[in-house]
């Protein structure tokens, strides 16, 4: 049975800007509209803030203005009055492997609360935003959730692949560069030929990595518009999806749909369903917590696990695949994976969409399969991978739990020496100095929410690892955690982490670590007895920051396991 539609807005249109119409007590708020272009028509019309994640300084975000324009044109046109804010942005691959990179997940908080800064602060009726870098995407839909007021997601759109030699280029492809370079792997005029040309475009790294992961995920969740995620930022469909999204976002506004609507217990299950399908980023499990937190939604790590083990691999897409994300969305992209778990009873069809249809109704026109002469998306019958790729783990290193991704690997499981660092910088100065060996295990803690502070992606080790010929060989885990296109025997989100006392704090040089994915078990081979007396002599290290937003971060950031969230209990 299809759920229930909201009941339509009553009364003035745009029920927040009541308190600026009628009544001489309340004409300077009108006044100070006017000053920005309101003519006495105006102030019955919705107020649609607009947040611009435009930025210069990424490929992610460069693309944006245009579809800004765009969608303050459809938003004029459908009868709002828009208003434009800017937010800001980092990028990953900027910061990667640098102090900037603390400032990443830290991001996410920040863009949340300068869009709900903005839209409550001038009470606007809905908001659109626009965004390309991988935390501007869970920050938008996190602020739409807490404030619960009508919005849609527009995804500024994913880069175009790049090429060298033959070779099909992402963002990823210079850091494993640098590994095989430095194992004498790669000649000087491939390195530099690589770093050239792997970013031809504008747009979000171009893998399924977390950028695309979680836009992806977002028509699945329904607060972005199906078959909007995988376009290419520069081509004239991206602008035009804008443009339809404003239009949908004005209806959604007078019929009065908003986003605890849309963002239920089964509809972040139907987004979790297709991370899992796509083989998506590692960083969709926090982004989702925190999401469904923000929407007073109860979900655990326990619940990924219960989706992952229904749910099959079914594209052959980068880190661990061959194929981009244009391929992909020439494919038949996300809408022909969501009706493939529908008619195969693992996708909630009556879950409510922006566009006030069940996510079972957008996809009436889709094909129950995908179509022949392509192999991006594989059929039910013939998936990558039985199960899901991210497991969640548990052990006496992890007892609060872990993240681990299990794609691409022959073997997802080891058993070996640790080698211990209290830093990324650290291990990459051993990685890079060859001093990591087949069957070592990396333990890269004090890398937290508190710890690091901001849990740093480990792209830059992972990706060395890679290019070194040992992806298959080494083991890693972090209580940091790692970027969508990482790959390998890689374990992230370590909770408890290190700087609270977790057990990854106890680790000492040369222990036997065991990282088990088929048994999820992650597990330092010592006595309790051992452990209990290490704890003892253990001592909390002071803050890495004391001053500024770093400090104030690591003061009210949660777990882990939590979402790493700043606003939770």
């Amino acid at each position: 049975m299809a759920k229930k539609k909201p009941t339509p807005i009553s009364g003035p249109l745009n029920w927040r800007s009541r308190i600026i119409t009628g009544g001489v007590a309340r004409s300077p708020n009108r006044a100070m509209l006017r000053a920005v272009g309101f003519g006495d028509r105006d102030f019955d019309k919705p107020i649609v803030g607009v947040a611009n994640g435009h930025s210069t300084m990424n490929p992610c975000n460069a693309g944006i203005q245009p579809l800004v324009d765009r969608a303050m044109q459809a938003l004029t046109a459908a009868g709002a009055m828009p208003q434009v804010f800017g937010v800001p942005t980092v990028t990953d691959g900027i910061g990667m492997g640098t102090e900037g990179m603390k400032y990443s997940l830290v991001s996410r908080e920040v863009i949340a609360d300068a869009i709900e800064t903005s839209t409550n602060g001038q009470m606007m009726d809905g908001v659109l935003v626009v965004g390309g870098c991988d935390k501007n995407m869970p920050a938008g839909v996190m602020a739409m959730a807490r404030m619960n007021v009508p919005g849609i997601y527009v995804y500024a759109g994913t880069i175009k692949p790049g090429h060298w030699k033959g070779q099909t280029l992402t963002i990823v492809s210079p850091f494993e560069a640098v590994g095989a370079y430095t194992a004498g792997k790669m000649s000087d005029e491939d390195f530099i030929g690589i770093e050239k040309n792997a970013c031809p475009t504008v747009g979000a790294c171009g893998g399924m990595y977390t950028a695309n992961t979680m836009s992806s995920s977002f028509e699945a969740l329904g607060i972005s518009l199906l078959g909007s995620s995988q376009l290419a930022s520069p081509d004239p469909e991206k602008a035009d999806s804008a443009a339809a999204s404003a239009k949908v976002l004005v209806e959604a506004i007078r019929r009065n749909i908003r986003p605890r609507d849309i963002i239920t217990r089964k509809s972040i299950e139907n987004a979790i369903a297709v991370v899992m399908a796509t083989g998506g980023s590692t960083n969709a499990v926090l982004h989702y917590l925190a999401i469904a937190s923000a929407a007073g939604v109860k979900w655990t790590l326990d619940d990924f696990e219960r989706v992952r083990r229904k749910v099959p691999v079914l594209c052959d897409l980068k880190p661990s695949g061959k194929y981009v994300a244009t391929d992909f969305r020439d494919a038949g992209g996300v809408p022909q994976v969501l009706k493939m778990l529908l008619v195969n009873g693992v996708l909630h069809g009556d879950c409510l969409t922006i566009t006030g249809k069940t996510i079972a109704e957008e996809l009436a026109g889709v094909p129950a399969e995908p179509r022949k002469h392509q192999d991006v998306i594989r059929p039910w019958s013939d998936p990558m991978y039985k199960q899901g790729h991210l497991a969640i783990l548990r052990g006496n290193l992890a007892p609060d739990g872990c993240v681990a991704k299990i794609t691409g690997l022959k073997n997802p499981s080891i058993t070996g020496p640790a080698r211990v660092f209290d830093s990324e910088p650290d291990a990459m100065k051993a990685i890079m100095a060859k001093k990591i060996k087949p069957g070592d295990v990396l333990v890269i803690r004090y890398e937290g929410p508190k710890g690091g502070p901001g849990m740093q992606e480990m792209l830059a080790p992972t990706s060395a690892i890679i290019g070194q010929g040992l992806g298959e060989s080494v083991g890693l885990l972090t209580d940091g955690r790692f970027s969508g296109g990482t790959w390998g025997m890689v374990v992230g989100h370590v909770a408890p982490e290190a700087f609270v006392g977790g057990p990854i704090a106890l680790v000492k040089e040369g222990d036997s670590i065991t990282i088990d994915a088929r048994k999820r078990l992650i597990q330092v081979n010592v006595s309790a007895r051992e452990l209990a007396a290490r704890r003892k002599k253990w001592k909390q290290p002071k803050p890495r920051y004391t001053k500024g937003l770093l400090a104030k971060y690591t003061k009210l950031v949660s777990g882990a396991e939590k979402g790493a969230i700043t606003d939770g209990d």
